[in-house]
């Protein structure tokens, strides 16, 4: 397929989620391309998002409490002002939106309904219809998008790869779209491409998700952040859906119980506040109850009940479809992948390594999240830190000379056998417990897919997330190692680039992860 050059003089947002979009339009008056791999609104994690969005939005809240529980629920090793920025932003981020048409939930004096989610030390979610909430919110800020003249949407189109000019700083993308293949030049390129949860055998996210942009960025030479770290929903509702439904985690906060076939009450054994533990504990105790034959359910009839169809609407449905009840019925669940706390490394205005490069939502780390991300942060971070990086490109120059530039080595292309046997690897290797037997025969399952679709983007994804996963000797947060079940006194973020990894596999050689042996 011929290469096709097109030069735009503005930035380049590489997909068109809430976060994508919140760059795009908080970039004005620059003139901005996106990249829109499905119609807007439609297969990105933030229109499935169903619990809401977190910020200190009552008179008996504040955005430092909020930013305590941010710190507490991340293990160790959250930037502290990532959090703090994140969650000062907060208040006015749901405003925002809320005067932008999202169909926040009200109470009669005008205020936001909120509820209270794990870890959360107060009701802080803002719900919109009870389980609408990335849907009902995408949906006001893409209308807002389409009719903003200075955005140009391309729909679909695929980035394939990052161009770079001779000095390392990335000048574009080689993008598919419309049957064409593009070589896209801009003034700067910006990484807004969702996570990896397509990864897994079981996820929420759409299967399509695969870490696509983190896999470009690290191709490019970037640095990536905290990769192993990968959060496990604790209800995803066990009807064998691929990718599963999600059972919100406003039903346990509204008093909802996870029971196994007995009506025990299993999350308490291991964690006092039972089911308002934090994510990776609760995720943990239902893996365990399942396992060892007990069952794991999540039962809202008493909680709930005849209101459900009313306040969750998204869940009533799912369960209805597959024959369960959920006004008089427990509900089966099950751990599944949702959400990547790694991802290309960022400081709080987008910016990476690599120079004209930036990235926002979820596949880039700030360090907000650390090793465990609080409840309902995530369409937080994307609209704020969208933000954040759109204010950063108003000001841009033309495309400059594009006569050096480097472009990327095509991405092999997996079989649809070999992509599942990669999820279901990945599931039972890089799940919710992880071991150095397991990872290993992992990384040597990739080593073989590799000779099959050579540069494969969900194969450089993979890579990082078990290569890091092998080396972090502890369990923290999310990633817990059944045969390294301590936690170090010290928590140390990851940072690698990709070179590391290719060295350590050459040549058997650890890569250094510590940011001292990084020169960004």
């Amino acid at each position: 397929m011929a290469l096709e050059t097109y030069i735009h003089n503005g930035p380049l947002v590489i997909g068109a989620g809430l976060a994508g979009l919140s760059v795009a339009l908080h970039a004005a008056p620059a003139n901005v391309l996106v990249l829109a791999p499905v119609a807007l609104g439609k297969a990105c994690s933030s229109a499935w998002a169903q619990g809401g969005i977190a910020a200190a939005l009552s008179s008996e809240d504040s955005p430092a409490e909020h930013e305590r529980d941010t710190v507490a629920a991340g293990a160790g090793i959250v930037d502290p002002l990532a959090a703090k920025t994140l969650t000062e932003m907060g208040p006015d981020v749901v405003r925002a939106l809320d005067a932008m048409g999202a169909p926040f939930d009200h109470t009669p004096d005008g205020g936001f309904v909120l509820n209270r989610e794990a870890a959360h030390g107060r009701a802080r979610v803002a719900r919109v219809g009870g389980d609408l909430a990335g849907k009902a919110i995408l949906e006001a800020v893409a209308a807002k998008a389409l009719a903003a003249p200075h955005i140009e949407i391309w729909e679909p189109a695929f980035a394939l790869g990052l161009i770079t000019g001779r000095q390392g700083a990335v000048i574009g993308a080689v993008v598919e779209h419309d049957g064409r293949r593009v070589a896209v030049y801009a003034s700067a390129v910006v990484l807004a491409s969702g996570g990896l949860g397509g990864l897994f055998a079981v996820t929420t996210n759409p299967a399509a998700l695969r870490g696509e942009g983190m896999a470009m960025a690290a191709l490019a030479g970037a640095v990536i952040a905290d990769p192993e770290f990968v959060q496990f929903h604790p209800t995803a509702l066990d009807f064998g859906r691929d990718p599963a439904p999600l059972a919100t985690e406003a039903l346990r906060g509204e008093g909802a119980t996870l029971i196994d076939k007995n009506g025990v009450r299993f999350v308490l054994e291991d964690h006092p506040d039972g089911e308002l533990a934090p994510r990776d504990i609760v995720a943990r105790a239902v893996h365990k109850a399942k396992m060892s034959g007990r069952g794991a359910f999540l039962d809202a009839t008493k909680a709930v009940g005849a209101h459900f169809p009313d306040e969750f609407p998204t869940v009533f449905a799912s369960c209805m479809d597959n024959g369960v009840d959920p006004r008089i019925q427990p509900m089966p669940v099950a751990p599944a992948a949702h959400y990547h706390m790694g991802g290309v490394a960022t400081d709080i205005f987008g910016r990476t390594s690599l120079k004209g490069l930036y990235a926002a939502g979820e596949c880039a780390s700030t360090g907000v999240h650390g090793a465990n991300r609080l409840a309902s942060n995530s369409l937080l971070e994307a609209a704020a830190f969208g933000e954040r990086v759109g204010m950063q490109l108003r000001d841009l120059g033309r495309v400059e000379t594009v006569e050096d530039a480097v472009l990327p080595a095509l991405p092999g292309r997996l079989s649809d056998a070999d992509l599942r046997a990669l999820r279901e690897a990945m599931s039972r290797h890089a799940g919710l417990v992880r071991d150095d037997a397991g990872l290993k025969a992992l990384i040597s399952l990739i080593d073989g897919l590799e000779m099959k679709a050579p540069g494969a983007l969900a194969l450089v994804s993979a890579r990082l997330v078990a290569e890091c996963a092998l080396q972090r000797h502890e369990s923290r947060g999310s990633h817990y190692r059944s045969d390294y079940p301590q936690t170090d006194a010290k928590g140390e973020r990851t940072f690698v680039r990709w070179a590391e990894i290719v060295k350590r596999v050459n040549q058997g050689e650890t890569p250094c992860l510590s940011p001292d042996c990084l020169t960004c």
